[in-house]
């Protein structure tokens, strides 16, 4: 029942966050009313409030964590022992099911690209995670290996994500993410010599 009810949550804030995508793709964050939202929902105003504060909030929808298990697998040094690979399976469960539709990936990059308040935004978002991998790169590296050092791994990780996003976004093949983000990865190590 309990598991029922989360997954009934989970569908009702993803199916919010897909409408509040398509007005602000449409319209523009400001162009659209918290009411305009609940009727595009078709839920009340008190539910949609329930499950985000404001637009900017169910545009961005909610955001992931990392399991706790991969965290601790991560900082005891697995899955493989090699650092970059490491991270790419620590965060990529981040990303959700990224079989979704593609037009909807699509929008959301219009989105974000078209609105800085929603930049901004997402960029709190990552900053926030960001520092949390740091950590964890820290804990499993050790201090010696400096929080500097951790976070030019993020950044490294942070960027091939992005070049891999286009790139999927744009295969006519519709390979999967973690395809792309693999491609982008190999490519990093040959260019950096690693």
């Amino acid at each position: 029942m309990i598991k029922s009810a989360k997954r009934d949550r989970a569908a009702t804030s993803q199916h919010i966050t897909l409408c509040a995508l398509r007005l602000t793709d449409e319209h523009g964050l400001d162009g659209f009313t918290m009411d305009d939202l609940a009727a595009a929902a078709e839920v009340s105003r008190r539910t949609l409030f329930n499950y985000f504060p404001g637009k900017l909030d169910a545009v961005l929808g909610e955001w992931p964590t990392l399991d706790d298990d991969d965290v601790d697998e991560f900082r005891a040094g697995g899955p493989a022992g090699d650092l970059l690979l490491d991270l790419r399976t620590l965060v990529l469960p981040l990303l959700g099911d990224t079989s979704a539709d593609r037009e909807m990936l699509a929008m959301s990059r219009r989105a974000l690209r078209s609105n800085p308040r929603l930049m901004g935004a997402i960029h709190e978002r990552y900053e926030a995670i960001s520092h949390d991998v740091i950590d964890h790169v820290v804990a499993r590296e050790g201090s010696g290996f400096g929080k500097a050092n951790a976070k030019i791994a993020v950044t490294i990780l942070a960027a091939l994500f992005d070049a891999s996003f286009d790139s999927f976004l744009d295969d006519p093949r519709m390979r999967p993410f973690a395809h792309h983000f693999d491609q982008s990865l190999t490519t990093a190590r040959s260019l950096l010599g690693a």
